[in-house]
């Protein structure tokens, strides 16, 4: 029997495709708004960064049931036959407004709003909130990282540690748009034009006779691009290798780039690594860490006066370790034209289609969630833009590097204390009048139609 050709169109909750059928059954095929958006921060995070939008954008561009989609299904004997037909041939083909990907976004602010053909909105949900969740995550821990080490080199060493392929492809592309210098990620490095960065492992060390030779024969074949890892054995003595190396290197006109230093005590080693390469006229060589470093440590170390030059965080970045889920939603908020809003404890949402407002120009000062119909506000910016039209995009997928400029840019205009690793200030996110006006009537009109009564 052949094998089948599965698409990602079946990268959908199983309750989506259900869905779909009654809604098709029952001639549900008015136009819908779907809003994603995050109900709550993680632990101490004020912000999140938006990211995976390109990911979602691709996924709904390409959105096709093929045959052998539609024959598991079928296989499934709970779908119609008619209903498949209509899958064969579905597209989405509706419209999409998004924050940019490096933008800060807030509790309950939609970041994406999806319109079109229920069917086709609600279907995409899983793999655009999937999308939008994984490299939100991502690309928040990375600047909390990139913030902490406050201004020193970042790189993202996670790809080994990562849960899978894709999200260490993921996390290369948004901790680079996130602020990080580099990748050791060689495919994602190609793929997204991300500096590869690498040193040394130890079992290059081990290798050789001796640590030194493993020392000379790196910095023989990478003369003016070589990192030595000086842990194998012990730190100091690996620095007093090294040191001999650099020399060596030196009066063959070549330059030693840095000395890695990734167990023990960083603080303490890195003071003592430095006055022994100072001392020897090493001035030049710098001092890169690693060793299950997050912000938290670097921020600590950076606070001590550690003399590091850069960082390399692996695993606790690329899991987002403190924090590794966020509290997402993608819920309907107007169908056949008609505004509607979910009640539950805990779990209530805005109705209609909205606008995200920032006020602030050189620094921000708040945000403000706005029906998408209202004028514009004065001395603020609107925040979603249409990205796709038709089904189709309205633009060309900007350069990463111009996303890492717009990060850094607006990341510069959020104040110092909603950033703080540790119980951070809550950013101020307003409703305007008009939207808390309808939230108002709705509230009303589902206790007296639904409850049998009416709302306190």
């Amino acid at each position: 029997m052949a094998e089948r050709t599965l698409s990602r169109a079946l990268f959908a909750d199983f309750y989506e495709l259900t869905m779909a059928q009654a809604y098709w059954q029952h001639d549900r095929r008015g136009t819908a708004t779907f809003s994603l958006f995050f109900r709550s921060y993680s632990p101490d995070r004020a912000y999140a960064v938006f990211a995976g939008l390109e990911s979602a954008l691709a996924y709904v561009e390409e959105l096709r049931f093929t045959s052998d989609d539609v024959d598991y299904l079928r296989s499934l004997d709970m779908f119609d036959a008619d209903f498949l037909s209509f899958l064969s041939g579905l597209r989405f083909t509706g419209d999409i407004r998004a924050m940019t990907e490096g933008d800060l976004a807030f509790a309950d602010e939609p970041v994406i709003e999806v319109t079109g053909p229920i069917i086709e909105a609600q279907i995409v949900e899983t793999a655009v909130m999937n999308a939008i969740s994984t490299e939100t995550l991502l690309a928040t821990k990375a600047s909390r990282v990139v913030h902490a080490a406050a201004g020193r080199a970042v790189v993202d060493f996670a790809a080994r540690r990562t849960h899978g392929e894709e999200a260490a492809d993921k996390l290369a592309r948004v901790s680079y748009l996130a602020g990080c210098a580099g990748t050791s990620n060689v495919l994602a490095a190609a793929r997204h034009g991300i500096p590869p960065v690498g040193t040394m492992a130890h079992s290059f060390i081990s290798s050789f006779p001796a640590e030194i030779d493993a020392f000379r024969a790196y910095a023989d074949s990478f003369p003016d691009a070589t990192t030595l890892l000086v842990d194998t054995y012990d730190t100091l003595a690996g620095t007093r290798h090294a040191i001999e190396v650099a020399k060596e290197l030196r009066a063959k006109g070549h330059a030693l780039r840095a000395l890695r230093l990734d167990s023990g005590d960083l603080l303490a080693l890195s003071v003592e690594c430095r006055r022994l390469l100072d001392e020897a006229g090493l001035q030049e060589v710098e001092l890169f860490a690693t060793g299950g470093l997050d912000e938290f440590e670097i921020d600590a170390l950076v606070r001590s006066g550690a003399p590091i030059d850069g960082f390399g965080v692996g695993t606790k970045l690329g899991v987002s370790a403190d924090a590794p889920w966020m509290d997402w939603a993608y819920k309907l908020v107007e169908h056949a034209g008609a505004p509607v809003l979910k009640l539950s404890p805990g779990k209530e949402t805005l109705a209609g289609p909205k606008q995200v407002y920032r006020v602030g120009a050189a620094e921000y000062e708040h945000d403000v969630i706005a029906l998408a119909d209202e004028p514009p506000f004065e001395d603020a910016r609107p925040l979603l833009r249409e990205v796709m039209r038709g089904g189709k995009r309205v633009e060309a997928a900007p350069s990463l590097a111009s996303l890492r400029e717009r990060f850094a840019a607006e990341f510069a205009r959020l104040p110092e204390r909603h950033k703080a690793l540790r119980a951070p200030e809550r950013y101020t996110v307003e409703h305007s009048l008009e939207l808390d006006a309808l939230q108002w009537r709705l509230t009303q009109w589902v206790a007296q139609h639904e409850l049998g009564g009416s709302a306190s």
